[in-house]
C-alpha cells in the first residue's frame, strides 16, 4: 500500500468517525433537550404530565422521554443510513420523510394527552426531538 493510499484511508476512517460522533451527540442533545422540557415542567413547575394509555392514565416520566427520544434518534439514524446507501439525495429524502413523521407522531400527544397544559409540553417534546434529528443528524454538507 502506498503512503498516498494510506493517507486517503486515513482520512476516510477519520470522517467516519467525526460523522458517528456527530450523529451520536445529536441523538444525545434531543434526547437531553426532551429531558429537559419534562424537568421544567414536572418537578419545577410541578405541572403532572399524564396520557392515556388503553384504558388505563399513565404519568409521563423521564425514563420514558429519553428512553423514547433515543429510540426514535436510532430510527433516525438508522433510516439515514440507508437513504445514504440508496438515494441520489439522502439528505432531502430524510428531511422529508422526517417532517412527514414527525407530524405523524404529533398525533400522540394530540389524542392521548390529558389536559393542555400536557398536550403542550408533549408537542414540545416530539418538535424538540424531531427538529435536532431533522437538522442536526445529516450533518453539514460541504459544498463542491
Amino acid at each position: 500500500m502506498t503512503n498516498d493510499m494510506r493517507i486517503a484511508e486515513n482520512t476516510t476512517n477519520d470522517y467516519t468517525a467525526h460523522r458517528r460522533l456527530g450523529r451520536a451527540i445529536t441523538v444525545a442533545a434531543g434526547a437531553a433537550g426532551a429531558l429537559l422540557l419534562w424537568a421544567v415542567n414536572v418537578p419545577w413547575a410541578g405541572h403532572e404530565l399524564t396520557v392515556r394509555q388503553g384504558g388505563t392514565v399513565q404519568a409521563v416520566g423521564p425514563v420514558a422521554v429519553v428512553v423514547t427520544a433515543l429510540l426514535a434518534g436510532a430510527a433516525a439514524w438508522g433510516l439515514l443510513a440507508v437513504l445514504e446507501r440508496t438515494t441520489k439525495r439522502p439528505v432531502r429524502t430524510y428531511r422529508i420523510a422526517g417532517l412527514i413523521l414527525l407530524l405523524i407522531s404529533l398525533a400522540g400527544p394530540l389524542g392521548s394527552a390529558i389536559g393542555p397544559t400536557t398536550t403542550m409540553v408533549l408537542i414540545g417534546m416530539h418538535t424538540t426531538v424531531g427538529a435536532a434529528l431533522i437538522i442536526g443528524l445529516p450533518g453539514v454538507r460541504r459544498c463542491r
